[in-house]
């Protein structure tokens, strides 16, 4: 066996539980609050599923901040996406990989089949390249085809560090606070354009930001 796939092995190995560690313990430091609205809880009762969709620079905490009753997520077919779905599951979360560039009429099709079954089903919809808070057609048309009520769900923080990503990638500094909310679902309209629908899923998603965004700032702090 070459040294480079020694190397590959030991990353895919190492590399998942140590991020998975790492996330544990950066919650564990954070002062976390969570806003859920009020019906999204009360269908969850009512044994209904829902899309979630988070923006990409948010997703590194997120794996501490579901508590729904059960979720898969699409992640890309990229190496990066194999780490990640490495680390996703170490949180006990199943992957549907594919994304709009590699796979993506396949990862539509299994998610279309995982709409019929009770598990929610999380997505980025502006991921893995961007551009950068763009709601791509995906997260549309399975909203559309399958029903579901699609749920903004989203991660702020008093401080941290943003890199210098297509997405402006966000990681919390330990002992900040930070706001988990989400939103209430948003439902495609029968006879709705998808332009349409996109202005309003759009115009939920940046609602419930700036609740949680509002939310820090009646502590004194602001948004990094």
């Amino acid at each position: 066996m070459s040294s480079s796939v020694i190397k590959e092995k030991c990353l895919f190995q190492v590399v998942p539980w140590l991020a998975a560690v790492l996330i544990r313990l950066l919650y564990l430091s954070l002062k976390v609050e969570f806003i859920k609205n009020s019906t999204l809880l009360e269908k969850w009762k009512e044994q209904e599923n829902f899309l979630l969709i988070t923006w990409h620079e948010q997703i590194l905490m997120m794996p501490k901040g579901y508590h729904g009753p059960g979720v898969k997520l699409l992640i890309s077919r990229s190496k990066d996406g194999e780490l990640l779905a490495r680390a996703m599951r170490h949180f006990g979360y199943d992957a549907v990989r594919g994304s709009s560039s590699r796979g993506g009429r396949a990862a539509f099709r299994e998610m279309l089949a995982l709409a019929r079954e009770e598990v929610d089903i999380a997505i980025t919809p502006d991921g893995p390249r961007g551009p950068r808070r763009e709601l791509k057609d995906g997260v549309l048309q399975l909203a559309k085809l399958s029903g579901r009520g699609v749920v903004p769900v989203a991660f702020v923080c008093s401080c941290g560090h943003r890199f210098a990503s297509w997405d402006r990638f966000l990681c919390p500094y330990p002992f900040s606070r930070a706001i988990y909310s989400y939103g209430p679902p948003v439902y495609f309209k029968k006879g709705e354009e998808i332009d349409d629908f996109r202005g309003r899923l759009l115009s939920a998603i940046q609602e419930n930001e700036r609740q949680a965004i509002a939310r820090l700032e009646s502590y004194g702090l602001s948004a990094i």
